[in-house]
């Protein structure tokens, strides 16, 4: 006996109900058939699996370091903490550019004015007629024509110096560590950290120290301990504080230790590096 409604004929099979005769077991489907809920196995070769993730072959252009694919500064292949050029610092030479201008600018104005009187039917001044025919009158080979051509081309050779150096010579230029800054140090404050680092060093009874930009010179005076040992001591203390004082080039150094005056004698009065 059938239920209500139902005739007894088979029924089409349909997306989501089973056909006649069918059970309510899934059939096995194909991997990447239509219907299939699994994905496809990728097939293996003999190079291995292919993973889209996986790095592929380097570029020309990205394994190069040309560009704008070079390694910042700091990371392989970049540039060292530290490393590279630092040039010294330029004066604006603003007092020498300042006394040619207005020299320049009285000179001209004088000539002007003693032009423009001229052409308006006054006298010319006493000392450039005196000046036009002292000229006229003197010869090439005289002392007076000579000292004047002397004295200007010292002055031309004073501005050209001034232009093509430059300057600031009491600032000691720092090492470049962080990138597109530019750091400098004075002579008098660097001798100044190297002193205090001398005094602490056993020994040392008072000690006189020089910079400059090639060379570091200490003189001290050591009032007891032998003065080999007082001399590497401070040698040593000195080369620390110069290395920490992050200069772009390191000077030399030089010390000198002596006793002091009313105790200088004998064969240990003195013991220089």
């Amino acid at each position: 006996m059938t239920p209500a409604g139902d005739t007894g004929a088979p029924r089409p099979a349909g997306p989501g109900r089973p056909g006649a005769g069918t059970t309510s077991e899934k059939t096995p489907q194909t991997p990447g058939a239509p219907g299939s809920t699994e994905p496809p196995e990728t097939p293996e070769t003999p190079e291995g699996p292919s993973d889209p993730e996986a790095p592929g072959p380097a570029s020309p252009a990205a394994s190069g370091p040309s560009g704008s694919d070079a390694a910042p500064p700091g990371e392989t292949g970049g540039p060292g903490t530290g490393e590279g050029r630092a040039g010294r610092f330029w004066s604006v030479r603003r007092v020498p550019a300042a006394v040619v201008a207005l020299l320049l600018f009285a000179g001209t104005g004088i000539l002007l004015y003693d032009a423009a009187s001229v052409r308006a039917g006054r006298t010319g001044m006493a000392w450039r007629r005196t000046l036009t025919d002292e000229l006229a009158s003197r010869r090439l080979d005289d002392v007076f024509m000579l000292a004047g051509a002397a004295v200007l081309a010292a002055l031309g050779l004073w501005l050209l110096v001034l232009a093509l150096t430059p300057g600031k010579r009491s600032l000691l230029t720092m090492r470049p560590d962080v990138p597109g800054v530019r750091a400098g140090l004075e002579r008098s404050a660097a001798a100044l950290v190297l002193r205090d680092r001398a005094m602490e060093v056993s020994g040392v009874q008072a000690v006189r120290v020089t910079v400059s930009r090639r060379r570091v010179r200490a003189r001290a005076t050591a009032h007891f301990r032998d003065l080999a040992r007082v001399r590497g001591d401070l040698d040593g203390a000195l080369r620390s504080g110069i290395a920490e004082l992050g200069l772009a080039r390191r000077p030399g150094l030089a010390v000198r230790v002596r006793r002091p005056a009313k105790r200088r004698g004998g064969e240990d009065d003195a013991a220089d590096c």
